[in-house]
């Protein structure tokens, strides 16, 4: 009888291991995921700067988009997870009316470094949106083990909490109106 005992209990300590695991491998990764963003992020702040110098001496009446993407640049590198996530939407909404408006400048648009910082930050914007669907997964998996049990006993039991996934801003998610 005292071995039944044992066995039950030992089986119970590797299945507490095992979804322990689990929540740490998830949190891991979301650490990981985080820091792909945070890289694209680093890569789109480091290509900014040569856009707007590229388009000031185009652009001279457009210095309020301009002043926009250099503050949400400068928060873009200080403060927490949520704030960053705010100043990278500011950045791809300032980067959209930077783009639209050099329409309307040919010689902008003819400048063969405009056309390498486009397509650059183009790029970069492709990786972003990747790594934040790479990030979200990962919450996913994570938040979906916290909810389930008996892992949600044992993630509580250890101190896991549940992460928020990357969200769109709300200028993101409005539907797009076009007009022909």
């Amino acid at each position: 009888m005292a071995w039944l005992w044992f066995i039950l209990v030992a089986v119970f300590v590797l299945y507490v291991i095992l979804k322990f695991n689990q929540l740490v491998s998830y949190k891991h990764r979301i650490n990981n995921a985080w820091s792909q963003i945070d890289v694209q992020l680093k890569r789109r702040y480091d290509l900014i700067p040569n856009l707007i110098n590229t388009v000031k001496g185009y652009v001279k009446h457009e210095r309020g988009t301009l002043k926009e993407l250099t503050d949400a640049r400068t928060r873009l590198m200080s403060g927490s997870m949520t704030d960053k996530a705010k100043a990278s939407n500011q950045i791809t909404e300032a980067l959209k009316t930077i783009f639209a408006v050099a329409e309307n400048y040919p010689k902008l648009q003819a400048s063969d470094n405009f056309k390498m910082l486009q397509e650059e930050l183009a790029g970069t914007e492709s990786k972003i949106a990747y790594a934040r669907q790479f990030y979200n997964d990962n919450v996913l998996s994570l938040n979906q083990a916290l909810e389930q049990f008996p892992t949600n006993t044992i993630g509580s039991l250890f101190g896991f909490r549940a992460r928020e996934y990357f969200k769109a801003s709300a200028v993101e998610s409005k539907s797009i109106k076009v007009d022909f």
